[in-house]
């Protein structure tokens, strides 16, 4: 008897070699086929050794190894046959099984930075609880990342630390967690779930490829203004964003063959991915009512200067840079990070043909559309009816779980958004009580004085204040917090600095929306597109950087002449 490692298709390569004569050797060919254990058939990459009759076994070690027989999904995986040694008493090693801990030179990374920091001397204005935090924060930010750990797992050993050292109570760590931003972008998933499964977002979607779809640039654009058009009467980045376009991009990444997790991310996804979410940033910060944060920013510039700020003196303003954004940012992430599908000719009749196959909407797509019209109605109308946009969201989803066009087992199903209300919320705490603490109001008093001692004309100093304003958002998760930590202190200081007041307070309250394009925790929107996993973390981060130089030299470059012309300066 010889042991073999076989699979199914070395037994008919073997069979053929035998003798037709010897009819028992076939016969015993055939039942050893037969009694093959699955494992060996429909393994993925999995060896099996079997004992089989010394008849066999000289034609057994000649047939040739390494027979590929396809894919492992839902066909039969690549072997290889081998002969194994004659000796009784050989056996297959098992297979190690693969380290599925943390990433250790990630996890080493990011422990390293907490602790580095950890122990440096507390600058003199700064509490020893605030350094900690500051400690903890950024060690949880380089673990996000580097990825040692998933994103939520990696947000959760930060709370823990906190909690460890002190740094926080237990119920501060997890204030974040009854926050209303970080359920609503959970439930955005969960609409795009039912979206998706109804089929109603991939006849929307199909209806936009078959007006623009012969083109994936044209496609884009159709996306962005559609989106700027609902921007001044949804006063939620994260409702429209997650709520509206989310699942409709999905879709229309499905529909274009743009898939997660085979390889054609590219093919679409990628690029439509951040595109939608660089612009929802633009359009964000064109009028007053496009994001939550945009009246906290009016507010702040009354108390301060005792001017105010109107619906149409803001989109005034905003208008000729928003615009141009809005054209230029998708056309430059076009060049540098484009589609490998960019002309479709034949995608317009191909969703036509799509469409009538699908016929008339089915019950759970008029209930799905419905539920949308409904939550978007309340997201417009919500300050009239006194209804938030969270409320209305959950309002939405009821809607949806007892009609049964969306179960509750498919929203625990939905990792991706219980993932990212862990992160999102752990963010917002450690970020929400390093303000608490004093360390951006440290943090915005130690620039002040920096600035203000360079003796510069307003203009530069205006410009040294707005860079450092903007990418201090690195250290937020939210417009809000950023905006109610910062924005009056830098006011301030710019006016005191000659900057006109009125100017100040423009230029600095659409920048509190065009630096959450920085990062994917830095506004509402950006973990519902980063979620979709269409684009890897590190390309996030760095198209993110390169789209805030390119804004901020259209803002304040082209802009800066639009305010002189009307009069701001």
């Amino acid at each position: 008897m010889a042991s073999l490692a076989l699979t199914s298709s070395y037994l008919p390569s073997l069979r053929s070699r035998l003798p037709k004569s010897d009819s028992n050797a076939q016969i015993r060919c055939s039942s050893l086929r037969s009694s093959l254990p699955k494992a060996a058939i429909f393994g993925n990459g999995i060896r099996t050794s079997f004992r089989i009759p010394s008849s066999l076994s000289s034609e057994a070690k000649s047939v040739k190894p390494a027979l590929n027989i396809g894919s492992s999904r839902g066909n039969l995986s690549a072997f290889t046959v081998r002969a194994a040694s004659s000796s009784p008493s050989a056996a297959v090693a098992p297979a190690s099984q693969p380290w599925q801990g943390a990433a250790i030179k990630p996890l080493i990374a990011s422990i390293a930075t907490g602790i580095i920091l950890w122990f440096v001397p507390v600058p003199s204005g700064v509490s020893r609880n605030a350094w900690q935090l500051l400690a903890i924060f950024l060690a949880t930010i380089v673990g996000i990342i580097t990825q040692p750990l998933p994103l939520g797992a990696v947000a959760l050993l930060g709370l823990g630390a906190s909690v460890l050292t002190k740094t926080l109570t237990f119920s501060a760590a997890f204030s974040a967690f009854g926050d209303p931003i970080p359920w609503l972008i959970a439930l955005a998933f969960f609409f795009a779930r039912g979206f998706i499964k109804t089929g109603l977002g991939n006849r929307i979607a199909y209806q936009f490829v078959s007006l623009f779809g012969s083109s994936s640039l044209g496609l884009g654009y159709s996306l962005v203004f559609s989106e700027a058009l609902l921007a001044p009467a949804i006063p939620s980045v994260s409702a429209r964003a997650g709520g509206i376009f989310l699942p409709l991009v999905k879709s229309l990444c499905v529909a274009c063959g743009s898939n997660v997790g085979n390889g054609t991310e590219n093919r679409l996804g990628s690029w439509l991915m951040l595109t939608c979410f660089q612009t929802s940033v633009i359009s964000s910060s064109m009028f007053l009512t496009a994001m939550a944060a945009n009246p906290l920013s009016a507010t702040l510039t009354y108390n301060t200067i005792k001017q105010t700020i109107g619906w149409t003196d803001w989109a005034k303003a905003a208008i000729v840079p928003g615009l141009i954004s809005l054209i230029v940012v998708p056309l430059l992430l076009y060049v540098i990070y484009p589609p490998t599908v960019k002309s479709s000719p034949d995608a317009p009749k191909l969703a036509r043909e799509k469409l009538d196959k699908m016929g008339p909407m089915t019950k759970n797509e008029i209930i799905m559309a419905g539920t949308l019209l409904l939550t978007v109605g309340l997201w417009v109308f919500g300050g009239v009816l006194n209804v938030d946009a969270v409320t209305a969201a959950i309002l939405g989803l009821s809607v949806l779980l007892v009609t049964g066009v969306v179960t509750w087992k498919e929203c625990l199903g939905e990792a991706v958004a219980w993932d990212t209300l862990t992160w999102f919320a752990a963010l917002i705490a450690m970020a929400g009580y390093l303000n608490k603490y004093g360390l951006i109001s440290w943090f915005s008093q130690t620039v002040v004085k920096f600035v203000g001692g360079l003796g510069l004309s307003w203009q530069l100093s205006f410009g040294i204040l707005v860079l450092l304003y903007f990418y201090s958002h690195y250290f937020f998760a939210s417009g809000a917090a950023h905006i109610g930590a910062m924005f009056t202190a830098f006011l301030s200081v710019a006016s005191a600095l000659g900057t006109p007041p009125y100017f100040g307070a423009i230029v600095l309250s659409f920048l509190s929306n065009l630096m959450g394009g920085l990062t994917h925790y830095g506004i509402g929107s950006a973990p519902v597109f980063y979620g979709a996993n269409y684009v890897p973390l590190a390309q996030w981060w760095g198209y993110g950087f390169l789209v805030s130089i390119v804004n901020i030299i259209i803002w304040l470059g082209i802009g800066g002449m639009w305010w002189k012309a009307i009069g701001l300066w």
